[in-house]
């Protein structure tokens, strides 16, 4: 997916650094650090240096309690900054959630809107619909100054994504194109503690969207809490940590405060491999209860593939029951696909799916025929193959409707490493319905 932001436009399967510059006096972790101009473009030049590709300038503290100011001041603050840093040719975000603010920002050629309100006021909708700016759609419960008062939700991982797949619908019916939105769950925002823990522990859930997400962990409260940080200015180790896990689940841009130990964090990133498994033959074969022998047979595959070296299962899609393609004389299949960060080479991942094959009792006589489970690597993060015995991304993926379907449960909008987008569009064969 590309995340489009005025005339700057990013790949979000590589990792994207938003540098944090608050031109606050009461920020929670550095307010007053950079008040002055020439402090605030002196740190966005070495938050550039260090790795970032844009830099988000806020003007308002939105700290839980913390009291609003007036537009005119917030807009004091940050339009010098805006366009002395865009005088430079970065790419610069405005962090506010006031629609005069971000159109003078925009004018002055801030290139994404940040929005902790989630773009709930109808003037910054117009604002973002008049423009080609990129977009940040936070999830917020209430305000800043009353947001932690008493934070509730039926279940806080799907609340919010389905409140961001709203609020995103909303934005995309007003006109403004679905490439210009990155969607933010709102860490610390109107949720205790123990919510924004199980909601970033989760992520995936919120990926599945299909929009670039951000990933804000940096000096939050649950930051301090998980790892035992009260100061938050000493968090940013362990908020780098959370950014590393929050991509490996599929988060695109980060945002943080300290750039260079964020960036070196994010180099340890192990490339995502997806994999497709399905099988027609049950290892208990109990009448009346094939379909469910079919699927104990695949979670045991998966709990294998968890018990994998250097390996993070990441998302697995729900079954399909589908039909037989190519050996077309056989009982029908039950599919999936899950995703993995694996820190193993192709060749290798290849060895210990075929073991995982092997130990289920796969047998190979008849090509496409009947098998307890077949797990084929379907893509490779940045790999491409045309050897005889591993070819990537797999060169039937596009054409098996018990690929594609699953794969876009949990990946939509994917592009294989060859370039190729994943749709229905080409599939042929292995009609397949989902249980």
């Amino acid at each position: 997916m590309i995340w489009q932001c005025s005339q700057f436009a990013y790949d979000s399967r590589i990792p994207i650094i938003m540098g944090i510059l608050n031109v606050t006096p009461d920020s929670f972790s550095d307010g007053g650090e950079h008040a002055s101009l020439d402090d605030a473009v002196a740190h966005a030049r070495q938050m550039v240096e260090e790795g970032a590709l844009i830099i988000d300038v806020g003007g308002e503290s939105t700290r839980p309690g913390a009291a609003p100011v007036s537009e005119n001041e917030e807009l004091n603050r940050v339009l010098p900054v805006v366009k002395a840093l865009v005088a430079e040719g970065m790419c610069v975000s405005i962090d506010t959630r006031h629609a005069m603010v971000a159109r003078a920002c925009v004018d002055a050629g801030a290139a994404i809107i940040n929005d902790v309100s989630g773009f709930r006021d109808p003037a910054m909708v117009e604002v973002a619909a008049s423009c080609n700016a990129g977009l940040v759609v936070m999830h917020m419960q209430g305000e800043p100054a009353t947001m932690q008062d008493n934070p509730t939700y039926d279940d806080v991982v799907f609340d919010v994504r389905d409140w961001l797949r709203e609020r995103c619908a909303a934005l995309e019916a007003a006109g403004i194109a679905r490439n210009r939105l990155c969607i933010d769950p709102g860490p610390g925002f109107g949720k205790t503690v123990s919510q924004t823990i199980e909601l970033m522990r989760n992520l995936h859930e919120i990926v599945r969207l299909g929009y670039p997400v951000m990933a804000a962990p940096s000096r939050k409260s649950y930051v301090g809490h998980v790892y035992g940080i009260p100061e938050p200015a000493e968090r940013d180790t362990a908020s780098a940590a959370e950014a590393l896990l929050a991509c490996e689940l599929g988060a695109s841009v980060v945002r943080t405060h300290n750039v260079a130990v964020t960036a070196a964090a994010l180099k340890d990133l192990r490339p995502y491999a997806l994999l497709g498994l399905g099988g027609n033959v049950a290892l208990v074969a109990n009448p009346g209860e094939e379909r469910e022998g079919k699927i104990a047979v695949l979670n045991k595959a998966i709990g294998d593939l968890c018990m994998m070296p250097d390996t993070l299962m990441i998302d697995i899609a729900p079954f399909y029951e589908s039909e037989p393609a190519y050996y077309e004389d056989q009982e029908p299949f039950i599919n999936t696909v899950v995703l993995l960060r694996t820190g193993l080479p192709p060749q290798e991942l290849l060895k210990c799916c075929q073991a995982i094959e092997n130990s289920l009792g796969r047998v190979r006589s008849i090509p496409n025929g009947p098998r307890t489970c077949d797990i084929d690597i379907l893509d490779y993060q940045g790999y491409v193959s045309d050897l005889e015995h591993l070819k990537l991304p797999h060169p039937r993926i596009l054409e098996r409707d018990f690929v594609v379907k699953p794969l876009m449960d949990i990946l939509p909008n994917h592009v294989l490493a060859n370039g190729a987008a994943v749709t229905l569009d080409a599939v042929q064969v292995g009609a397949a319905k989902r249980l």
